[in-house]
């Protein structure tokens, strides 16, 4: 048996994975309770789109910034520290609400420092995927498919729940599991990587001072800018997450509420697609490393666009959508595990905190518009007109592997990480 086997610790990442299953379920449980709660209190999917608004600008405004304050505090302690801010803004929520004093600004306020909290959390523990991949003999490959698979299986857990709690509880009362959620994730985390020494803060012989926080912030926009590949894929999911929030933020829900059987139908597309790409990401971490990423990755990436949109356009009945969503869900599973396994061949782990910081601030930064922008199309439009509107701008957006050379690059990053290693 090789050495490295024998020497392998998967304990930390399996309690990485674990804290990610924790979190990323009770963030499910938030993006639908929170927009039901709207519905119910107003009708308005042009106010469900301002609270999608409120959430998700504040995560690039905290993802731009934040990457060499990772770096200097230390993963393990920003990632705590987001997910305990994260459960005491959710618990916040209900709690007003029972009190009577829960304005929509207020809400407003607190999603946005929920926001505001995450983008860091996220980012804290996702540079830590390539160390722990290694610490537990597994290729990076398999690692990132795991990762991936335990944020679809979160996901999965989250719809399910999701829209039967919400149908029993009430909106409210499921926000105060997913405060909860966040307490367990946040010790688990800092149970799993305590002593690991990318996990701590790192040395660093300049003082902290603004200059040297200028400095490290620009050479992590200076690396992504200087990539062709990381700053094509930085370009088409910025569109393409735009248009996700939409429809999980707007779309879907009021599709659900109007057209379909409410809350429950809701939950269940939701964990359809959430199988679906659940058995996608795992799939692809076992066998993933044997197929050339380019074509892998562009035709998933055509099925997961159109198609949802155009037969939510023109069926107001559950089952075709279903199927239709759980299609999408296998190709989408494929879709994250390719980009982050090109992304930490890429990036040097000096570099991963800022990196990563910069690429989620950009891939987000039209997202806090999506919800909002759509929210407001539908009220003008209506549903139908804003499906197969925001639909044709995603096929767009899906055929840029195919049109662009430079996507062809993902099977090259594997050669120069297969080289670098020997």
């Amino acid at each position: 048996m090789p050495e490295d086997l024998l020497t392998a610790d998967r304990r930390p990442l399996s309690a990485v994975l674990a804290a990610n299953l924790v979190s990323i379920t009770g963030n499910c449980l938030t993006y639908m309770a929170v927009p039901w709660l709207v519905l119910q209190s107003t009708g308005s999917a042009a106010e469900v789109g301002i609270v999608a608004f409120c959430t998700l600008l504040p995560v690039v405004l905290a993802a731009i910034v934040g990457g060499p304050v990772i770096d200097r505090i230390g993963r393990r302690r920003v990632s705590v520290a987001s997910d305990l801010g994260c459960g005491v803004a959710v618990a916040a929520i209900p709690l007003l609400q029972c009190a009577g004093i829960l304005h929509f600004w207020v809400l407003c306020v607190l999603m946005a420092l929920t926001g505001l909290f995450r983008a860091p959390g996220e980012t804290a523990r996702g540079v830590l995927l390539p160390t722990l991949a290694e610490r537990a003999g597994m290729s990076l490959t398999r690692a990132a498919g795991w990762y991936d698979g335990a944020a679809r299986c979160a996901a999965l857990t989250g719809s399910a729940l999701g829209g039967v709690l919400i149908a029993v509880l009430g909106a409210e009362y499921v926000l105060l599991v997913d405060a909860a959620t966040f307490a367990v994730s946040a010790s688990l985390f800092a149970y799993g990587v305590r002593g690991l020494p990318e996990a701590q803060a790192q040395r660093r012989i300049e003082p902290t001072s603004l200059r040297a926080y200028r400095r490290e912030l620009a050479e992590g926009h200076r690396f992504v800018a200087a990539t062709p590949l990381l700053f094509g894929v930085c370009l088409m999911t910025l569109v393409t997450r735009g248009l996700d929030q939409g429809w999980s933020a707007v779309l879907l829900p009021v599709h659900a509420r109007e057209e379909l059987g409410g809350s429950v139908d809701l939950g269940l597309l939701n964990a359809a697609f959430g199988i679906c790409a659940l058995t996608g990401a795992l799939a692809y971490g076992a066998v993933g490393a044997r197929f050339r990423r380019w074509p892998v990755f562009t035709v998933a990436f055509l099925v997961v666009g159109l198609p949802r949109f155009v037969v939510a356009a023109c069926t107001d009945t559950f089952m075709p959508l279903a199927v239709t969503m759980a299609i999408e869900g296998l190709a989408c599973g494929v879709l994250n595990p390719v980009m982050a396994t090109v992304t930490y061949e890429t990036v040097p782990e000096g570099l991963r905190s800022r990196v990563l910081s910069v690429t989620t601030a950009s891939v987000q930064l039209v997202t806090p518009l999506g919800g909002l922008a759509t929210g407001i199309l539908v009220e003008s439009v209506g549903l139908a007109a804003t499906l197969s509107a925001v639909g044709g701008v995603y096929l767009l957006a899906t055929l840029s592997p195919v049109i662009f050379p430079v996507w062809r690059q993902m099977d090259g990053t594997r050669r120069v990480a297969n080289n670098g290693s020997k």
